[in-house]
């Protein structure tokens, strides 16, 4: 059975977009559940969180958030237990390996210069950079996930939001302009999970199966680049399922892939699943790159 859960942005809902309560972040999508800090489950991974203050060990930077697993709290928010690797810490470590965007909703905390002075607030995709466990702050064993922003927008800071004495420089009445942009590749996190699940997390070029604690770990690597200048597209036919290795040597030229899918420079030939059509097209595009 497919699940309906939405890995990225809402339609319509803008970073930014604030929500008075749980409820109504619930009834736009942007975060389901109405008390749990993650939103997700072990098979598909978290498609969001909130970060509230609800633990002490949290930290948030703006753009980078180790944020604190969930459980081992009692009904008044301290801990008694040590935190287990399932539900939503399972969850955030499965987005983690198959590399899936996850939604940041903050909520109001004094102690936090990053979060709303009240309700919540939806503050973009973020992605789960690694995840480690470590004695947190009252003895007890937590989960911890870094989370690294996806662009260069940052929410605001309550500390630089007030006015503060300086001494102004002359200026100049010539200054120069300059038109800056920000762009990031929006890749399909799907289709790169479909693509794992299709060759079972098996590299196509060594049959390597890396277990971790939270599943099967594998790459989806793009044979055409997806950005400038070569801008391959983000289709299946132009996507491999390749070990750390091995989507590293492919981006680098250390082997290439021959029109009958032999490797050059390797020994042996890329695995191919019958459902997988793989573009002979660019196939030679990664050759030229290299050759």
């Amino acid at each position: 059975m497919m699940s309906d859960r939405i890995f990225g942005d809402i339609e319509g809902i803008p970073i930014g977009t604030t929500f008075v309560t749980r409820k109504e972040a619930a009834a736009a999508g942007i975060h389901r559940p109405l008390q749990a800090g993650i939103s997700g489950s072990k098979d598909d991974g978290s498609d969001s969180i909130v970060i509230s203050g609800g633990y002490e060990d949290d930290s948030d930077s703006g753009d980078v958030i180790i944020y604190t697993g969930e459980g081992g709290q009692d009904d008044k928010g301290r801990h008694i237990a040590d935190q287990q690797l399932v539900r939503g810490n399972l969850a955030l470590a499965k987005s983690e390996i198959d590399s899936l965007p996850v939604r940041v909703i903050r909520g109001a905390d004094k102690k936090n210069p990053f979060a709303p002075e009240a309700g919540y607030r939806y503050d973009g995709l973020y992605r789960v950079d690694s995840h480690w466990h470590e004695i947190g702050k009252a003895g007890f064993l937590v989960y911890r996930f870094k989370l690294v922003k996806l662009d260069s927008t940052l929410p605001p800071n309550k500390l630089n939001s007030g006015l503060e004495l300086v001494t102004l420089s002359a200026g100049t009445d010539n200054p120069k302009r300059a038109t800056a942009t920000s762009q990031r590749i929006i890749r399909d996190s799907k289709l790169g999970k479909e693509i794992k699940k299709l060759y079972n997390y098996k590299c196509q070029v060594c049959s390597l199966e890396i277990k971790t604690n939270a599943g099967l770990y594998a790459e989806a690597a793009h044979i055409k680049p997806v950005g400038k200048p070569h801008n391959g597209p983000d289709k299946p036919e132009n996507l491999l399922c390749l070990c750390p290795n091995h989507h590293l040597m492919l981006d680098k030229g250390v082997y290439m892939i021959a029109d009958d899918l032999t490797l050059i420079g390797l020994e042996g030939s890329l695995e191919k699943h019958p459902n997988h059509q793989i573009s002979i097209e660019h196939i030679r595009y990664h050759r030229e790159m290299f050759n």
